[in-house]
Parts: C-alpha cells; sequence; structure tokens
C-alpha cells in the first residue's frame, strides 16, 4: 500500500501514516477479442500508437496507450473516395515525416501502390493526385524508408518471377520514384521462403548503427509455415546479405507460441525506445482467416543479430 504522511494537529508534533489516494485501474469494456487486421504496422506518435492493417475497402485505425487495449476510431483514416483504386486495399503504413510536419500512408488498392497524406495520423488521408507512384506495372506492399541524410527510398513488391522485393529513391515530394535507381533486393530463393509459391514481401527497413536491416516475409500467406526472415547490408541500396538461420519468426520458433501462419508484420519504436513487432497470424490451425495481429518484442544484439522474442501481446479491441 502506498502512504502519504502528514504533521499531525495534537498538542505534540508528530507524523501520522494516512493511506495515499491511489487511481483505480482502468476497466475497459472488450468488444472484440483480437486486433482483426493483417499485414499490420503501428506508428508511435506523440504518446499513442496508431494501428493500420488490410481489412475492408479502405482502411481503419486503431489506437491505444499500451499495446494491449485498442479503440478503433469511428472515422476511416483512408476512404476509397479518397484514393486511387476500388478494391483490394492491402498493406498500409504511415509515417510522420517531420520536414514536412505531415502523416504519409503508403499503401496497396487494386494491385497497384499509392500514397495519400493527412494533417493527423488517423486522417482523413488524401491522395491529391489520383494515380499509382510507378505508372503502368503492378506491385504491392510499399514501405518507406528515410536515411540519416535524409534521402527517402521506397521498398516494394514487383511480379518479377514471383513476388521479388525491389527499392528505389524517392523524389522529395514522396509522391513518385526516380525509376532509373529500381534495384533489385530479395527474392525467394532458400527452401524455407518456397514452401508454397516463390514469395518474398512485406519488407520493411531499419538501421542500427552502420548496418541496414531489411525484415521481409516469405511464402504465401495462406500457408501455416508463413514466416519472417531478414538480410543485412552497408548501403539502403544492397547488396542484401539473408541472415544464415532464417526464418526468426515462424509457427517452429517459440517466439509463435503456436500461432501458425506468421508474418507480414513490421518493426516500430515504442515510447521508451525499444522495438516491437507487430504481425498478423491465421485464425487457428484450421482456418486463415480472419487474420488477426500480435505484438512482441524484437531485440538487436551486440552483435547485430535480430531476434523476435518473448510471449506474444494478444491485442484486444476495447469500447
Amino acid at each position: 500500500m502506498l502512504f502519504a504522511f502528514s504533521l499531525s494537529c495534537g498538542g505534540s508534533d508528530s507524523l501520522r501514516a494516512v493511506p495515499a489516494k491511489v487511481d483505480a485501474p482502468i476497466v475497459y469494456e472488450i468488444i472484440e477479442d483480437k486486433l482483426p487486421i493483417a499485414d499490420p504496422y503501428v506508428l508511435y506518435h506523440n504518446g499513442k500508437y496508431y494501428a493500420y492493417g488490410t481489412r475492408i475497402n479502405g482502411f481503419e485505425v486503431y489506437i491505444s496507450d499500451d499495446l494491449k487495449h485498442w479503440k478503433r476510431s469511428d472515422h476511416l483514416a483512408l476512404s476509397p473516395e479518397n484514393s486511387w483504386g476500388t478494391r483490394w486495399y492491402w498493406a498500409p503504413e504511415v509515417y510522420y515525416v517531420a520536414s514536412k510536419n505531415r502523416f504519409y500512408m503508403f499503401y496497396t488498392v487494386d494491385e497497384h501502390i499509392c500514397v495519400a497524406s493527412a494533417n493527423t495520423p488517423t486522417g482523413p488521408f488524401i491522395q491529391a493526385e489520383k494515380k499509382p507512384i510507378v505508372a503502368n506495372e503492378k506491385g504491392i506492399d510499399p514501405s518507406l524508408f528515410i536515411d540519416e541524410d535524409g534521402t527517402p527510398y521506397l521498398y516494394f513488391v514487383r511480379f518479377t518471377s514471383g513476388n521479388v522485393i525491389w527499392m528505389a529513391e524517392m523524389n522529395d515530394d514522396l509522391q513518385s520514384i526516380k525509376t532509373n535507381t529500381l534495384t533489385k533486393c530479395i527474392s525467394a530463393e532458400d527452401n524455407w521462403e518456397k514452401i508454397q509459391g516463390t514469395i518474398a514481401e512485406g519488407p520493411s527497413v531499419l538501421k542500427k548503427g552502420g548496418t541496414y536491416y531489411l525484415m521481409y516475409s516469405a511464402n504465401h500467406f495462406e500457408s501455416k509455415d508463413y514466416g519472417v526472415g531478414y538480410a543485412t547490408a552497408s548501403s539502403p541500396k544492397g547488396p542484401w546479405k539473408k541472415y544464415n538461420e532464417n526464418p526468426i519468426l515462424r509457427r517452429d520458433k517459440p517466439a509463435a507460441s503456436g500461432l501458425v501462419g506468421t508474418g507480414h508484420g513490421a518493426p516500430f519504436v515504442c515510447a521508451d525506445g525499444t522495438y516491437k513487432y507487430i504481425y498478423h497470424a491465421h485464425a487457428d490451425n484450421n482456418s486463415v482467416g480472419p487474420r488477426r495481429s500480435y505484438i512482441n518484442d524484437l531485440g538487436i544484439s551486440a552483435q547485430g543479430v535480430i531476434s523476435i522474442n518473448a510471449e506474444a501481446i494478444r491485442p484486444v479491441v476495447v469500447k
């Protein structure tokens, strides 16, 4: 018990202990026992966490203070009328770009990559010019990385001999790429990446020290063996060297805690400066959907090895 000490009003000065006022614990009304999004992404901004993902036409946003309890915003972060395309809204990622004092959502719609922007992390995000980032070519899973020198890079999947991860420098307006910088990064070549389909997708890049880490998922998302690996490089353009003990997250890894179909996630920075990793998994051992999201600790060792650790946070939606 906590106590506050006060001076008594008796004939002699003495200290007496009285119980301190303790805030009552927050009681949440759970309306869904899961965070019902796939291809999830989390942005931490000004003391709150914002989660976005694949579920409906357009994109919802969920807001949390503690990563366990999430409230669904009463309006869409991105509505179809504010974007190019009409179907297959997948894999949104939202970034606050300080130099522009604006939030940018990179996403897939109708198997093309697009970007919209807003003044707040809850939106509404609006695509000012309704067209894909890459003209005349299908692509999915865009992910932005801005290096320390301010150069923006876009990582995304092109359908070149399967799902293959490519990158390109972006123009300063963050609306288009420099096509002459297109560079292949990761393709599905190792056995664990080709159990079902020839697929490398869901890229995310982070940097620690002088090392760039490209995290990605492989296999078809419907496979129970969908998993997560990573590669490293000394430049955001590569060449990339895959970690020799990939995958680091899959149903046979301790961090999966019995989940199957674990993948297409993203690392994010928490309030205390540490990393976590959000990803989706199948509904259960027998059904792929509806997919749901989980959160684990992510660590980078002194030797530069990424690990996904600890028991998963199993988020819920509250009123």
